[in-house]
């Protein structure tokens, strides 16, 4: 019977196998990074006085089997639109591709898309963003969904790990524009994994 380790990993409890332990730690560096980001007054949403209360995300215990291995079907002959915010803003967003999957046996499909402004930038030109939303949201996790950053894949494979599932800047501050998760990227699904509600 293989040794079950309990791990300590800030806000966090997770139980894993042993052969686990590489991927743990890539997700703690994850969540390190983003409450690092919301303490960095270059970069966080948070008020000045906010960050300084600020002691890290609520996250949800590690979970690999929100760790999903999706077939990508990269879109032909798209046309771009206007992504809705939560503000007047429309940016340029075109659809890249669709991630289809499976969780506890039942398949999803989500759409993945790309920003125009973005990909014009050297650092920013492979990055592809999925927006959603799921049955956790207004009570376990924010209302408004959240968003995972992926990148260009060189296959007809992505993967997907919500345990890397963030909120919108727009969760923490009226001020911030931020993309409204399109309908078709609706989770019939409760996606416990990544950041909980807003914890600040």
């Amino acid at each position: 019977m293989k040794t079950i380790l309990i791990l300590f990993l800030g806000f966090t409890t997770i139980v894993v196998g042993a052969q686990d332990l590489p991927y743990i730690e890539e997700m703690k560096l994850f969540q390190e990074e983003l409450n690092k980001e919301f303490k960095n007054p270059d970069k966080s949403p948070l008020t000045r006085r906010e960050q300084k209360r600020f002691k890290g995300h609520d996250f949800f215990p590690i979970n690999k089997s929100f760790r999903v291995e999706a077939k990508f079907i990269k879109s032909q002959d798209e046309v771009p639109f206007k992504m809705k915010t939560t503000t007047d803003r429309v940016p340029i967003y075109e659809k890249y591709g669709e991630a289809i999957f499976e969780i506890e046996d039942k398949k999803y499909k989500l759409n993945i898309y790309q920003n125009h402004r973005l990909r014009k930038m050297e650092k920013y030109r492979n990055h592809l963003f999925l927006p959603f939303t799921d049955l956790t949201n207004g009570e376990e996790t924010y209302g408004g969904g959240r968003y995972i950053d992926l990148s260009i894949p060189d296959s007809d494979t992505i993967i997907i790990d919500f345990n890397k599932a963030y909120n919108p800047y727009c969760a923490y501050s009226s001020t911030r524009s931020c993309p409204i998760p399109p309908r078709e990227n609706n989770l019939d699904l409760k996606v416990e994994a990544g950041v909980r509600i807003v914890n600040h």
